[in-house]
């Protein structure tokens, strides 16, 4: 079978920067939903039309490819006061951006000094060029009830 819209693909992958350095030990297995739904990467996509289980596949993807270029002005200090008593480094912390605040970021705590502590709403791959390569291990047909749950729950924001 085919990858084609509305299968289910599962994928064995590795993800490495511009220097080789492998940025996904201990979760290579990816599976989503095959059929432009923005559950994966575009180009990651249109690689993976028309392949078939067990084919490798490799594709590298620029920074506004990917998860975006690097943006001095997502980060931010912030009074400790206006934070939770517990905060620590690496911290997440839910958000928005006051240019979009319908669009919730997922702000990481980078540093905390005296009575400020800095934010950072990049993600923590802005600005790399990545490259996904794997195997295809399973296509899976499903029925349409399957595939609406899976739509309904892909549309449900993680923030």
């Amino acid at each position: 079978m085919k990858i084609s819209k509305n299968l289910l693909v599962y994928l064995n992958y590795r993800l490495s920067d511009a220097d080789g350095v492998h940025l996904n030990p201990g979760e290579e297995e990816l599976i989503y939903l095959h059929g432009g739904y923005d559950h994966i990467f575009k180009e990651l996509e249109n690689v993976l039309e028309g392949k078939e289980e067990n084919e490798s596949f490799k594709v590298t993807l620029p920074p506004e490819k990917a998860f975006g270029e690097y943006k001095e002005e997502l980060i931010f200090q912030e009074s400790i006061d206006e934070l939770p008593e517990d905060i620590f480094i690496g911290m997440e912390l839910d958000g928005y951006i006051d240019e979009s605040p319908e669009e919730g970021v997922i702000y990481v705590v980078t540093n905390i000094e005296d009575e400020f502590a800095t934010l950072n709403a990049n993600h923590p791959l802005a600005g790399r060029t990545l490259t996904f390569e794997g195997t295809i291990t399973e296509i899976q047909e499903l029925s349409e009830k399957e595939i609406e749950e899976i739509l309904h729950h892909g549309h449900h924001h993680h923030d």
